[in-house]
Protein backbone atom coordinates (compact mmCIF):
# COMPACT_ATOMS: atom_id res chain seq x y z
CA UNK A 1 0.00 0.00 0.00
CA UNK A 2 1.23 3.27 -0.87
CA UNK A 3 0.44 5.66 1.22
CA UNK A 4 0.54 8.94 -0.44
CA UNK A 5 -2.26 7.02 -3.15
CA UNK A 6 -4.04 6.04 0.57
CA UNK A 7 -4.27 9.88 1.93
CA UNK A 8 -5.46 11.03 -1.87
CA UNK A 9 -8.31 8.50 -2.01
CA UNK A 10 -9.54 8.06 1.56
CA UNK A 11 -13.19 9.59 2.04
CA UNK A 12 -12.60 9.37 5.86
CA UNK A 13 -10.10 10.77 8.17
CA UNK A 14 -7.27 8.56 8.88
CA UNK A 15 -5.79 7.56 12.01
CA UNK A 16 -2.12 6.91 12.32
CA UNK A 17 0.71 7.24 14.50
CA UNK A 18 4.79 7.21 15.55
CA UNK A 19 6.98 5.17 17.87
CA UNK A 20 10.15 5.74 18.86
CA UNK A 21 12.79 2.50 19.18
CA UNK A 22 13.64 1.56 22.42
CA UNK A 23 16.67 2.58 24.27
CA UNK A 24 19.49 0.24 23.35
CA UNK A 25 19.94 -2.81 25.36
CA UNK A 26 15.94 -2.75 25.95
CA UNK A 27 13.37 -5.03 23.66
CA UNK A 28 10.66 -4.70 21.58
CA UNK A 29 8.18 -5.36 24.04
CA UNK A 30 7.64 -1.98 24.79
CA UNK A 31 6.54 -1.40 21.04
CA UNK A 32 4.41 -4.04 20.89
CA UNK A 33 2.66 -2.53 24.38
CA UNK A 34 2.52 0.77 22.86
CA UNK A 35 0.50 -0.73 19.63
CA UNK A 36 -1.96 -2.73 21.27
CA UNK A 37 -4.35 -0.54 22.51
CA UNK A 38 -4.33 1.32 19.49
CA UNK A 39 -5.52 -1.84 16.78
CA UNK A 40 -8.88 -1.26 17.37
CA UNK A 41 -8.59 2.00 15.77
CA UNK A 42 -7.28 0.40 12.60
CA UNK A 43 -4.20 2.78 11.94
CA UNK A 44 -3.39 2.67 8.22
CA UNK A 45 0.34 3.60 8.86
CA UNK A 46 3.12 3.47 11.94
CA UNK A 47 6.00 5.74 11.96
CA UNK A 48 9.17 4.09 13.30
CA UNK A 49 11.53 7.19 14.17
CA UNK A 50 15.35 6.97 13.24
CA UNK A 51 17.76 8.66 15.41
CA UNK A 52 21.59 10.02 14.69
CA UNK A 53 24.76 9.18 16.74
CA UNK A 54 25.32 11.56 19.98
CA UNK A 55 28.61 12.39 21.14
CA UNK A 56 29.45 11.77 25.10
CA UNK A 57 32.44 12.17 27.01
CA UNK A 58 33.50 9.51 29.14
CA UNK A 59 36.20 9.73 31.77
CA UNK A 60 39.45 7.99 31.09
CA UNK A 61 41.33 6.39 34.06
CA UNK A 62 44.38 9.14 33.42
CA UNK A 63 41.73 11.73 34.10
CA UNK A 64 40.92 13.53 30.12
CA UNK A 65 37.60 13.45 28.72
CA UNK A 66 37.54 10.96 26.00
CA UNK A 67 34.48 11.65 23.22
CA UNK A 68 32.71 9.17 22.24
CA UNK A 69 30.31 8.59 19.21
CA UNK A 70 27.04 6.22 20.60
CA UNK A 71 23.31 5.54 18.92
CA UNK A 72 21.14 5.07 21.66
CA UNK A 73 18.02 4.05 19.81
CA UNK A 74 19.52 2.38 17.18
CA UNK A 75 16.96 -0.81 15.30
CA UNK A 76 14.79 1.30 13.24
CA UNK A 77 14.79 -1.12 9.84
CA UNK A 78 14.44 -3.95 12.77
CA UNK A 79 11.55 -2.85 14.04
CA UNK A 80 9.58 -1.94 11.20
CA UNK A 81 9.51 -5.24 9.85
CA UNK A 82 9.12 -6.86 13.36
CA UNK A 83 5.46 -4.42 13.00
CA UNK A 84 4.68 -5.19 9.71
CA UNK A 85 4.97 -9.03 9.95
CA UNK A 86 3.32 -9.27 13.45
CA UNK A 87 -0.05 -6.61 12.98
CA UNK A 88 0.09 -6.55 8.98
CA UNK A 89 0.17 -2.98 9.29
CA UNK A 90 1.94 -0.39 6.64
CA UNK A 91 5.08 1.23 8.29
CA UNK A 92 6.73 4.18 7.71
CA UNK A 93 10.27 4.70 8.75
CA UNK A 94 11.75 7.57 9.24
CA UNK A 95 15.27 8.21 7.24
CA UNK A 96 17.77 11.08 8.27
CA UNK A 97 20.39 13.15 6.50
CA UNK A 98 22.34 13.51 9.82
CA UNK A 99 24.76 11.47 11.04
CA UNK A 100 24.46 9.14 7.92
CA UNK A 101 26.70 8.84 4.81
CA UNK A 102 25.11 8.38 1.51
CA UNK A 103 26.08 5.05 1.46
CA UNK A 104 25.00 3.98 5.01
CA UNK A 105 21.58 5.76 3.56
CA UNK A 106 21.74 3.28 0.40
CA UNK A 107 22.42 0.63 2.47
CA UNK A 108 19.31 1.22 4.77
CA UNK A 109 16.90 1.55 1.98
CA UNK A 110 17.95 -1.94 0.11
CA UNK A 111 17.19 -3.45 3.12
CA UNK A 112 14.24 -1.58 3.35
CA UNK A 113 13.16 -2.67 -0.27
CA UNK A 114 14.40 -6.11 0.22
CA UNK A 115 12.07 -6.54 3.66
CA UNK A 116 8.99 -4.96 0.70
CA UNK A 117 8.72 -1.42 3.28
CA UNK A 118 8.45 0.79 0.50
CA UNK A 119 7.30 4.10 2.57
CA UNK A 120 9.83 6.60 4.29
CA UNK A 121 9.67 10.05 6.02
CA UNK A 122 12.68 11.61 4.67
CA UNK A 123 14.19 14.47 7.36
CA UNK A 124 17.27 16.64 7.71
CA UNK A 125 17.64 15.64 11.34
CA UNK A 126 18.35 17.55 14.51
CA UNK A 127 21.57 19.34 14.84
CA UNK A 128 24.10 17.82 16.88
CA UNK A 129 22.85 18.19 20.61
CA UNK A 130 27.16 19.25 21.55
CA UNK A 131 27.25 22.30 19.22
CA UNK A 132 23.73 23.24 18.61
CA UNK A 133 24.16 23.45 14.88
CA UNK A 134 23.55 21.27 11.87
CA UNK A 135 26.91 19.89 9.93
CA UNK A 136 26.81 17.16 7.58
CA UNK A 137 28.15 14.09 8.13
CA UNK A 138 31.46 13.51 6.05
CA UNK A 139 29.91 11.90 2.93
CA UNK A 140 26.57 12.74 3.95
CA UNK A 141 23.59 15.41 2.87
CA UNK A 142 23.51 18.93 4.14
CA UNK A 143 19.75 19.45 3.02
CA UNK A 144 16.24 16.81 2.88
CA UNK A 145 15.79 17.62 -0.40
CA UNK A 146 19.60 16.09 -1.63
CA UNK A 147 18.56 12.94 0.09
CA UNK A 148 14.99 13.00 -1.82
CA UNK A 149 16.96 13.27 -4.98
CA UNK A 150 19.20 10.63 -3.88
CA UNK A 151 15.84 8.24 -3.29
CA UNK A 152 13.99 9.08 -6.51
CA UNK A 153 17.45 8.15 -8.62
CA UNK A 154 17.11 4.60 -6.56
CA UNK A 155 13.60 4.57 -7.82
CA UNK A 156 14.91 5.06 -11.48
CA UNK A 157 17.47 2.62 -10.79
CA UNK A 158 20.07 4.60 -10.42
CA UNK A 159 22.60 3.65 -7.38
CA UNK A 160 25.95 5.37 -5.80
CA UNK A 161 28.36 2.97 -8.11
CA UNK A 162 27.19 3.84 -11.30
CA UNK A 163 28.83 0.66 -12.59
CA UNK A 164 26.06 -1.86 -11.28
CA UNK A 165 25.06 -3.43 -14.20
CA UNK A 166 20.78 -4.09 -15.03
CA UNK A 167 20.10 -2.07 -11.82
CA UNK A 168 16.60 -3.02 -10.40
CA UNK A 169 14.65 0.29 -9.44
CA UNK A 170 13.16 0.95 -6.02
CA UNK A 171 9.89 2.11 -5.26
CA UNK A 172 9.61 4.14 -2.35
CA UNK A 173 7.07 6.55 -1.43
CA UNK A 174 8.27 9.79 0.23
CA UNK A 175 7.02 12.08 2.69
CA UNK A 176 8.46 14.54 4.31
CA UNK A 177 8.17 17.26 7.58
CA UNK A 178 6.51 20.47 7.49
CA UNK A 179 6.04 23.13 10.24
CA UNK A 180 3.10 25.17 10.58
CA UNK A 181 5.16 27.39 13.30
CA UNK A 182 8.53 27.83 10.50
CA UNK A 183 11.54 25.58 11.28
CA UNK A 184 13.47 27.25 13.51
CA UNK A 185 16.46 28.14 11.65
CA UNK A 186 14.62 29.33 8.63
CA UNK A 187 14.69 33.48 9.17
CA UNK A 188 11.13 33.38 7.92
CA UNK A 189 7.83 31.77 6.88
CA UNK A 190 8.17 32.42 2.90
CA UNK A 191 11.83 31.20 2.84
CA UNK A 192 10.41 27.83 4.63
CA UNK A 193 7.48 27.32 2.31
CA UNK A 194 10.31 27.83 -0.28
CA UNK A 195 12.01 25.24 1.29
CA UNK A 196 9.20 22.70 1.80
CA UNK A 197 8.33 23.46 -2.06
CA UNK A 198 11.90 22.31 -3.23
CA UNK A 199 11.36 19.13 -0.75
CA UNK A 200 8.05 18.37 -2.97
CA UNK A 201 9.51 18.79 -6.28
CA UNK A 202 12.44 16.47 -6.14
CA UNK A 203 9.50 13.68 -5.10
CA UNK A 204 8.32 14.07 -1.91
CA UNK A 205 4.51 13.12 -2.05
CA UNK A 206 2.96 14.44 1.51
CA UNK A 207 3.64 16.18 4.17
CA UNK A 208 3.33 15.49 7.86
CA UNK A 209 3.41 18.50 10.33
CA UNK A 210 5.64 19.09 13.31
CA UNK A 211 3.00 19.08 16.56
CA UNK A 212 0.80 22.12 17.36
CA UNK A 213 -1.57 23.10 19.98
CA UNK A 214 -3.21 25.48 18.41
CA UNK A 215 -5.27 24.49 15.07
CA UNK A 216 -5.21 28.31 13.48
CA UNK A 217 -1.01 27.47 12.86
CA UNK A 218 -2.29 24.27 10.88
CA UNK A 219 -5.51 25.54 9.12
CA UNK A 220 -2.73 29.06 8.07
CA UNK A 221 0.51 26.61 7.20
CA UNK A 222 -2.33 24.58 4.55
CA UNK A 223 -3.49 27.89 3.28
CA UNK A 224 0.04 29.25 2.86
CA UNK A 225 1.50 26.11 0.88
CA UNK A 226 -1.66 25.74 -1.27
CA UNK A 227 -1.28 29.52 -2.45
CA UNK A 228 2.24 28.75 -3.21
CA UNK A 229 1.09 25.71 -5.49
CA UNK A 230 2.22 23.11 -3.21
CA UNK A 231 -0.92 20.54 -3.52
CA UNK A 232 0.28 17.41 -1.95
CA UNK A 233 -1.91 16.04 1.76
CA UNK A 234 -0.58 17.58 4.35
CA UNK A 235 -1.05 15.75 7.71
CA UNK A 236 -1.81 16.99 10.93
CA UNK A 237 0.77 15.82 13.57
CA UNK A 238 -0.39 16.47 17.04
CA UNK A 239 0.41 15.81 20.95
CA UNK A 240 -1.18 15.63 23.78
CA UNK A 241 0.27 17.06 26.70
CA UNK A 242 0.63 14.37 29.60
CA UNK A 243 3.67 15.85 31.98
CA UNK A 244 3.09 19.17 33.81
CA UNK A 245 6.49 20.15 32.98
CA UNK A 246 5.83 20.07 28.66
CA UNK A 247 4.57 23.42 29.40
CA UNK A 248 7.81 24.58 28.95
CA UNK A 249 9.89 21.76 27.94
CA UNK A 250 7.72 21.09 24.78
CA UNK A 251 7.91 24.90 23.37
CA UNK A 252 11.99 24.67 23.95
CA UNK A 253 12.65 21.40 22.45
CA UNK A 254 10.33 22.01 19.49
CA UNK A 255 10.24 25.12 18.99
CA UNK A 256 6.25 25.28 19.16
CA UNK A 257 3.74 28.53 21.17
CA UNK A 258 2.16 27.00 23.58
CA UNK A 259 -1.48 28.60 23.59
CA UNK A 260 -2.43 30.70 26.87
CA UNK A 261 -5.64 28.85 27.75
CA UNK A 262 -3.90 25.59 27.96
CA UNK A 263 -1.30 26.83 30.32
CA UNK A 264 -3.32 28.43 32.86
CA UNK A 265 -5.18 24.85 32.75
CA UNK A 266 -2.16 23.05 32.98
CA UNK A 267 -0.61 25.24 35.49
CA UNK A 268 -3.81 24.81 38.03
CA UNK A 269 -3.05 21.33 38.03
CA UNK A 270 -1.52 19.65 41.41
CA UNK A 271 0.15 16.79 39.76
CA UNK A 272 0.76 14.68 36.21
CA UNK A 273 -1.95 12.80 36.41
CA UNK A 274 -4.40 16.16 36.03
CA UNK A 275 -2.29 17.88 33.59
CA UNK A 276 -2.43 13.97 31.37
CA UNK A 277 -6.22 14.49 31.55
CA UNK A 278 -5.97 18.17 30.38
CA UNK A 279 -3.55 17.03 27.81
CA UNK A 280 -6.16 14.35 26.44
CA UNK A 281 -9.22 17.32 26.48
CA UNK A 282 -6.89 19.38 25.11
CA UNK A 283 -5.87 16.73 22.10
CA UNK A 284 -9.32 15.43 21.96
CA UNK A 285 -10.69 18.88 20.40
CA UNK A 286 -7.85 19.62 18.12
CA UNK A 287 -8.70 16.32 17.07
CA UNK A 288 -12.25 16.68 16.11
CA UNK A 289 -12.12 20.15 15.19
CA UNK A 290 -9.26 18.72 12.63
CA UNK A 291 -11.20 16.24 11.16
CA UNK A 292 -14.53 18.36 10.80
CA UNK A 293 -12.24 20.55 8.59
CA UNK A 294 -11.78 17.39 6.40
CA UNK A 295 -8.08 16.44 7.04
CA UNK A 296 -7.14 13.27 5.01
CA UNK A 297 -5.27 11.75 8.40
CA UNK A 298 -4.50 13.03 11.77
CA UNK A 299 -0.99 11.48 13.14
CA UNK A 300 -0.41 11.43 16.50
CA UNK A 301 3.09 11.59 18.21
CA UNK A 302 2.73 9.15 20.80
CA UNK A 303 6.53 9.39 22.62
CA UNK A 304 5.41 5.63 23.41
CA UNK A 305 2.69 6.60 25.38
CA UNK A 306 -0.81 4.74 24.01
CA UNK A 307 -3.13 4.98 27.00
CA UNK A 308 -3.88 8.56 26.42
CA UNK A 309 -4.15 8.61 22.67
CA UNK A 310 -6.20 5.66 23.14
CA UNK A 311 -8.67 7.54 24.96
CA UNK A 312 -8.43 10.83 22.21
CA UNK A 313 -8.84 7.81 19.43
CA UNK A 314 -12.09 6.62 21.01
CA UNK A 315 -13.72 9.59 21.18
CA UNK A 316 -12.81 10.80 17.69
CA UNK A 317 -13.00 8.23 15.87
Amino acid sequence: MIIADLLKNTKKTLFSFELLPPLKGKDISAIYDAIDPLLEFEPSYINVTYHREEVVYKKRPDGLLEEKSVRKRPGTVGISAAIMHKYNVEVVPHILCSGFTKEETEDALIDLNFLGIHNILVLRGDPDKATKTFNPTPGGHKYASELIQQIADMNKGKYLDDEIQYPTPTSFSIGVAGYPEKHPESPNFETDIKVLKHKIAAGAKYIVTQMFFDNNHYFRFVEKCRNEGINVPIIPGIKPISLKSHINTLPRSFYVDMPIALSIEVEKCKNNEEAKQIGIEWTTQQAKELKSYGVPSIHFYTMDRSDNIAQIAKAVY
